[in-house]
């Protein structure tokens, strides 16, 4: 995913991207993140160890990072994936953990 940025644009998005992160965590909302290096390619391994590279059957790749965000609501997580998305030019995915105490 990141290849289809020129160098310059990469640079644009990176630093929207940090300004993103960084106020994340200056308002207490995020938790962890990180992005993926696409130059090593997914395995999945079976609970007897088997590995297999690849990803999920119903995923057709997986790019970028993850952005882990302790949010109030769903709207605030939807606000948040709208700043991300805007920063890293590219649609988010949005989802919900469980109550990590459960």
């Amino acid at each position: 995913m990141l290849s289809r940025f020129s160098p310059l644009c990469l640079r644009t998005v990176s630093d929207a991207s940090h300004a993103v992160v960084q106020e994340a965590r200056n308002v207490g909302v995020w938790v962890f993140g990180g992005g993926i290096d696409e130059n090593v390619p997914p395995v999945m391994v079976d609970g007897d160890g088997t590995v297999v590279e690849g990803t999920y059957p119903q995923t057709k790749q997986l790019e970028g990072g993850y952005t882990v965000l302790e949010l109030p609501s769903r709207e605030a997580a939807l606000e948040w994936a709208a700043k991300i998305a805007t920063a890293c030019r590219c649609a988010q995915e949005v989802r919900v953990q469980y109550d990590p105490a459960s």
